[in-house]
């Protein structure tokens, strides 16, 4: 179940960045449901396999680096999805566990891109992307060129307004017509050109496109309702959807959507489902959030699309831990917009359950706006030429002899000097948890590795040397080039624990890693730890120490380490060094509630450094639940199970000791 867990992960942070940040989707939104929804269960069932850099512990993806990264205050969730009505009238039913009476708003779920905009006394002043629900993009200079978005509200009040940018049938028309007209790539759906466009560093080329936007949510709504918060933005003169209603039973709810699905294709911009949420604003309160999606709301999405097409072959490719995965080779088919060619089919064992066979025709399974997968053969279309597929036993780029997995379910290549996991290790080393190096994307990584100009760790930071070849190449300036230069070199200022998560020990994640800093405090005393001192670390259990020993063990890495050092890579912890606290240390601690003189992220980072843990949720392992204002079920779960409860006084009182 490890390796399954692992897997998911792998699959999941990577469709999130495809979706997220390269507005190139790669699953379906049903299959990203299901990959989900399993992964939740796995680690539900083995949380000693969970790790740090799980899609379920995030709600998003990373920002890009052409544009000015912005905290938001509040962060952004998304939301939870229900498919059938089975799903709705849980979801009803979950909500009524925790509050009685419940009313709730349907509106259209658009099909763009999340917004969140400030004003200041009424002022437009900016606004960020989703980004990964904690840091986003500055889009403002784009964002004022929708016309129907007011730069000065009806009142000098200032707030903060979430919603949705896209781009309507018509503008969607208009702007592939223009892009045919100029020989341009045509945009494949309305979703992705509003994402395009509102990323464009010229502001004047999103004003061609011919953006819009509906606002839908107040984090801080000064009314009681949502109902109330959406008229009251009506009354301010921003743009909300009118097509919304206040259902009081389930009933009520999937009229509204029967109605809705009926009406779809007659609307004037994409909508892919019904978003529901509970009316009352102080319900939704107490309801809260999970780690990733609000309680009090949740998506349902149309039915799927299904399409037939051909699979014309499958494919194999390498993952930076040697990991075989098969792709679907398809007859390129167009499908809500989108032109697929390419579907991930995960293993061998996928394939034998799908009965999938080369040549086959198939289904393709539609959600959304990305690629689907593949649902299955279309058995009555088949006439005798079809082939099962014979695995492979050789690496499908080095020729290295492939291994079996010990669950007997994946197969892996083993050779270190394979080009394709040294290019998957690489883009692994300059992310946005790792090293995070701006300007070296997954594509340039790959071009570079293939030029020659970067083959290993050291190289990345040599590449200053080369200056004058990278300015040289199509599509670098010498502004580009310097900024990533730039980059490169302050990453070297990095603390320990991202240089750890960098190098790729298996099974260590970006938590892990940090824990192994902090207690270690530079990477030579790591290197040189025993076997019975990392089995004492908390998180760190025999296969993770053992792994570390021979990842430390192996001389090649110890020279990557030695070169690193060399080349002024900072090698030693730099956060808050772990201190013993009777207070705070070996307890689970959960925080629920505002805290007027501090954030819960800064709480949790005051814990950790007295070897304390945070939670999300409450347990009977819960030694602490600490609770500011409006705290939510965590309070009563905690009143419940007999927990020892800190108000704000306290923690207070205890902090100043």
């Amino acid at each position: 179940m490890q390796e399954r867990i692992k897997e998911l992960v792998d699959i999941l942070n990577k469709a999130d960045k495809a979706y997220h940040v390269d507005d190139n989707p790669f699953l379906s939104d049903n299959e990203y449901d299901s990959l989900l929804r399993e992964l939740f269960e796995l680690e539900d069932k083995y949380p000693e396999y969970k790790l740090a850099d799980s899609p379920t512990q995030k709600v998003g993806s990373e920002v890009i680096s052409a544009f000015k990264k912005v905290t938001h205050k509040i962060p952004l969730f998304s939301l939870s999805n229900v498919f059938n009505e089975e799903e709705i009238r849980e979801f009803v039913k979950r909500v009524k566990k925790e509050v009685k009476d419940a009313s709730y708003v349907c509106e259209l779920k658009m099909d763009g891109l999340a917004v969140s905009l400030t004003y200041e006394k009424g002022i437009f002043k900016s606004a960020a992307t989703r980004g990964d629900g904690t840091v986003g993009e500055d889009i403002t200079h784009n964002v004022k060129t929708i016309k129907s978005l007011p730069l000065k509200l009806n009142e000098p009040v200032d707030l903060e307004v979430r919603g949705e940018i896209y781009m309507s049938k018509k503008s969607f028309i208009e702007a592939n017509k223009k892009r045919a007209e100029a020989k341009e790539p045509l945009f494949q759906n309305p979703r992705n050109a509003a994402a395009g466009s509102i990323r464009q560093l010229d502001s004047k080329i999103a004003k061609e496109r011919k953006l819009d936007i509906f606002l839908y949510h107040l984090p801080d709504a000064p009314t009681k309702t949502h109902e109330e918060a959406l008229e009251y933005l009506e009354n301010l003169g921003l743009p909300v959807n009118k097509i919304r209603v206040v259902a009081k039973t389930v009933d009520d709810i999937l009229n509204f959507i029967e109605k809705q699905a009926q009406a779809r294709a007659n609307l004037p911009y994409e909508i892919d489902g019904i978003v529901l949420k509970v009316n009352d604003i102080a319900m939704q309160r107490k309801l809260g959030f999970t780690a990733k999606y609000p309680k009090w709301a949740t998506a349902y999405k149309f039915p799927a699309e299904e399409v037939i097409t051909k699979l014309k072959d499958i494919i194999f490719t390498v993952g930076r831990t040697g990991q075989i995965t098969p792709n679907a080779v398809l007859e390129p088919i167009k499908v809500a917009g989108s032109t697929v060619k390419r579907a991930t089919l995960h293993n061998l064992d996928f394939i034998k359950q799908k009965d999938l066979r080369i040549h086959d025709y198939v289904y393709l399974h539609k959600a959304g706006d990305v690629i689907p997968e593949v649902v299955g053969p279309v058995i009555a279309r088949r006439n005798g030429s079809e082939k099962e597929l014979i695995m492979i036993e050789n690496c499908p780029i080095c020729n290295h002899k492939l291994t079996k997995s010990t669950s007997g379910i994946d197969y892996f290549c083993l050779n270190k000097a394979c080009p394709a996991r040294h290019i998957e290790g690489l883009i692994h080393f300059v992310s946005r948890n790792a090293m995070n190096i701006d300007g070296l994307g997954e594509r340039i990584i790959e071009d570079f590795y293939n030029m020659g100009l970067i083959r290993n760790f050291k190289d990345i930071y040599n590449l200053a040397d080369r200056k004058k070849e990278l300015i040289e190449l199509e599509g670098f300036g010498s502004k580009s080039v310097e900024n990533l230069l730039i980059s490169i070199n302050n990453s070297k200022n990095n603390s320990l624990e991202r240089l750890l998560f960098a190098l790729g020990i298996p099974g260590i994640g970006a938590k892990n890693a940090k824990i192994l800093a902090k207690v270690y405090g530079d990477i030579d005393n790591l290197a040189n730890a025993s076997f019975e001192e990392l089995t004492t670390i908390k998180d760190i259990g025999d296969i993770l120490a053992k792994n570390i020993i021979t990842f430390f063990d192996d001389p090649a890495n110890r020279i990557v380490i030695r070169e690193l050092k060399d080349l002024g890579v900072n090698m030693t912890y730099l956060g808050p060094k772990l201190v013993e606290n009777e207070n705070f240390s070996h307890k689970k601690f959960v925080l629920t509630g505002t805290l007027s003189f501090i954030t819960r992220e800064e709480l949790k980072e005051i814990i950790e450094s007295f070897n304390g843990t945070v939670s999300s949720s409450v347990s009977k392992k819960t030694d602490v639940v600490i609770v500011g204002d409006d705290p939510g079920s965590k309070y009563d779960k905690a009143i419940s199970l007999g927990i020892e409860i800190w108000d704000e006084d306290k923690i207070k009182s205890l902090l100043n000791n």
